[in-house]
């Protein structure tokens, strides 16, 4: 394989710019490794923009930069650009392939550039986060642009590539700017690997929980509501209330208790907490009777108000306070999706008060509760210890040491983990949980969050072994992350065919004419005294129209009931999820549905 760039002390080079700075390294070929995939996506995303630029000349160009999910373009044009415009500029991108183009480096100085782009308020804005005299252009036919690299060394080694979409970007990502055009593409090596992953956005479009979520009336979205402001519609609330209960179980059972904070609390205690400095863009505030509040983004402070309600011995530790906590943030409109990010949701949040010498355990403890509860999802994870960010509480030490321990205790325990690099809350490092679904996408969930600097700021304490007040070490802990969230990852990863524990319906009865409607009610009515849902399909339709409704609602189980049914009280079950029919006593069926529940514990 060919050579297409150099790797030193973590960072990639193309092979002009080693050459230019005498790097030495190791080799990176084009193998679909993921530094080689960074230099040919990079480099594809030029080559889009070159496409872009042949085909719009009055295109202008902000940033085009490699993204977990391929790479993408910010650009203008007086032509309104969609989907269905991809097809052009694809097959002018084959048309520059075959050109074979020499992508060459040159350095230029900041002047140039300025008289070059003195035009272009695209490019100027992006001088702006730019402090360098010396830059780099990157040139490939006649289309040029300021970039850093790395690329290929032509344009002949871009052959597989799909544009996957387009989308509105705010300039520089702050809505206060103006609206701007951004195309998505994925670019291989191996055109196999480009097919397949062209089949997972095709799996990825029929499970899109959006779509599913409006066929089978889980929520809904209303603008006269409120954008990122979900509507948790009956079918939705059921599946959600479910879900709730398992958690709490889970949790009662692993000894946490539940508590309850406002949602809106005084300003001063978010100047306390540092959120006011470090996350009041993404706050809402409002005055009440001349005092400032703010709608909670985190239900952490509250519940640290509520460890030092009373006294807290050492002998109590840890404490595991849980709540279902209703949270705020302010997304930007343009970043919104579903139920992915919206602005309103709840977090299934806990706070673990413990000593210094418990972190381990208490990490070990809800890892162990991670996996218990991905196993019951058929979710495969990983684990990812994210690191000190650029706006951070905390001296440098605090740092060092807790993202230390964080890492020992996984260590000891031979748990495997990733870094991510200023990836950590402000307030402290933290261990995130990444989980891929059926089709291999990841997704990003729970977290686990080691934090001294909170209750040091409240002065939250305890009274230790020795009779002295000593400062508890604060543990922030969702699994899932946010119901909402969670929920939408989970009706894609299952195509809206829920566990049955938590299904929306969990049976609907279908009796075959009016005589037999009676006992399929009776029988509804059992399994909501056992805390099962279930529905009667007794409008006046034929009885394969109400099974094929019934099918397309994905409900685990169907029964159909007719004078044999009725007159042995028996039913006649079809099995949704195991495609079997099978004939079975009324008691004999609850007794099974109850099995399936009390099988489904974490």
């Amino acid at each position: 394989m060919e050579p297409i760039g150099i790797l030193n002390e973590g960072q990639i080079y193309d092979l002009q710019t080693a050459e230019a700075l005498n790097i030495q390294g190791d080799v990176i070929k084009a193998d679909n490794s993921a530094e080689s995939l960074e230099i040919l996506r990079h480099s594809c995303a030029h080559m889009m923009a070159q496409a872009i630029k042949e085909l719009y000349p009055d295109a202008k160009f902000f940033v085009g930069p490699v993204v977990t999910e391929g790479f993408y373009y910010d650009f203008k044009t007086d032509t309104k650009i969609s989907d269905e415009d991809l097809p052009a500029i694809e097959k002018k991108m084959k048309e520059i392939a075959n050109r074979k183009l020499k992508i060459q480096r040159y350095e230029t100085t900041r002047e140039d550039i300025l008289t070059k782009f003195a035009d272009d308020e695209l490019k100027q804005a992006v001088l702006k986060n730019i402090t360098d005299d010396t830059l780099t252009m990157y040139k490939q036919g006649d289309f040029e642009d300021l970039c850093r690299g790395p690329h290929l060394p032509t344009t002949g080694m871009i052959r597989a590539f799909k544009l996957t979409r387009v989308a509105g970007a705010y300039l520089g990502g702050d809505e206060k700017n103006e609206m701007i055009t951004r195309i998505y593409g994925i670019a291989y090596f191996d055109k196999k690997e480009l097919n397949d992953y062209v089949r997972m956005l095709e799996e990825a479009k029929k499970r899109d929980h959006r779509k599913l979520g409006t066929e089978l009336e889980l929520f809904a979205f209303n603008d006269d509501v409120g954008a990122g402001l979900p509507l948790w519609l009956p079918n939705g609330a059921r599946l959600r209330s479910k879900l709730e209960h398992l958690l709490y179980t889970a949790h009662r059972v692993r000894g946490y208790q539940p508590v309850r904070g406002p949602e809106i609390l005084k300003a001063d205690m978010w100047k306390i907490s540092g959120h006011y400095a470090n996350y009041k863009e993404n706050m809402y505030f409002t005055t009440i009777d001349e005092q400032e509040y703010g709608i909670k983004p985190m239900n952490c402070v509250g519940h640290i108000q509520i460890f030092k309600n009373s006294l807290v011995s050492y002998k109590d530790l840890p404490k595991k306070l849980f709540e279902y906590g209703v949270v705020h943030r302010h997304e930007m409109s343009g970043a919104m999706h579903g139920l992915f990010r919206v602005r309103e949701f709840a977090q299934d949040d806990a706070h673990i008060f413990c000593t210094q010498n418990q972190i381990k355990e208490v990490i070990f403890e809800v890892l162990e509760f991670v996996d218990a509860l991905m196993k019951m999802f058929d979710f495969k994870y990983e684990i990812e210890v994210s690191t000190k960010p650029e706006k951070a509480i905390g001296d440098d030490a605090f740092w060092e040491t807790t993202t230390k321990g964080i890492m020992d205790a996984l260590d000891e325990n031979n748990i495997s983990y990733g870094i991510d690099e200023g990836g950590g809350a402000f307030y402290g490092p933290k261990i995130d949980i990444k989980i891929t679904d059926a089709i291999g996408r990841k997704w990003q969930c729970g977290t686990v969050q080691v934090d001294m600097n909170l209750p040091s700021r409240f002065n939250a304490e305890f009274i230790n072994a020795e009779g002295e007040k000593e400062q508890p070490v604060m543990i922030h802990r969702a699994i899932l992350g946010s119901f909402e969230r969670f929920i939408g990852i989970l009706t894609e990863h299952c195509a809206g065919e829920f566990p049955f524990v938590i299904a929306p319906t969990q049976v609907i009865f279908i009796p075959i004419a009016d005589t037999h409607v009676e006992y399929a009610k009776q029988l509804n009515k059992e399994l909501v005294y056992n805390n099962i849902d279930g529905e009667v399909y007794s409008m006046n339709e034929s009885l394969n129209k109400r099974v094929r409704m019934a099918e397309k609602r994905r409900v685990p189980m169907i029964v159909v009931l007719g004078d044999e049914e009725v007159a042995n009280q028996t039913i006649a079950l079809r099995n949704r999820r195991t495609r079997e029919q099978s004939n079975m006593s009324k008691d004999e069926f609850m007794s099974m549905l109850n099995e399936l529940k009390q099988g489904s514990r974490i």
